[in-house]
């Protein structure tokens, strides 16, 4: 089997947060929204259907705690979450917070206007925020 990589497109758009049982996590570079990517750390895959039925009960998990440590660094109004693979086909979660009257509200974050990459400073910030929020902060 092939070892776990992640696609770089995804390495060029986000930063490593944390690993959880299954997935690594990753803060995606946009300012624009609050949104975390979740990726199983098993090669091959490409639809959530892919996942063992096993694995897709834990993956759930994952986004409710990936979810409640976005909210409690990022704060939002309402929860997206989707798993779409039409450019990037290697299996990945968005967990996306939104607000009304975001840049894309009410319609999806995919394909509206450019991304708006953080300073480098304050993604450090967050990343570290977020590992406290997931409990394996410094």
């Amino acid at each position: 089997m092939d070892p776990f990589t992640i696609d770089p497109r995804i390495l060029g758009d986000s930063m490593a947060v944390t690993e959880l049982g299954l997935c690594s996590v990753r803060l995606m570079d946009d300012a624009r929204y609050p949104w975390l990517l979740l990726l199983p750390r098993r090669s091959g895959l490409e639809q959530f259907t892919d996942l063992e039925e096993a694995e897709s009960i834990l993956i759930t998990s994952e986004i409710r705690a990936a979810a409640a440590a976005l909210r409690s660094v990022l704060p939002f109004e309402r929860l997206n979450v989707g798993a779409l693979g039409n450019i990037v086909r290697q299996l990945h979660i968005h967990v996306i917070g939104r607000r009304e009257g975001d840049s894309a509200w009410p319609g999806p974050v995919w394909g509206h206007g450019l991304r708006v990459p953080r300073e480098t400073a304050q993604n450090t910030v967050i990343v570290e925020q977020l590992r406290f929020a997931f409990g394996n902060g410094t």
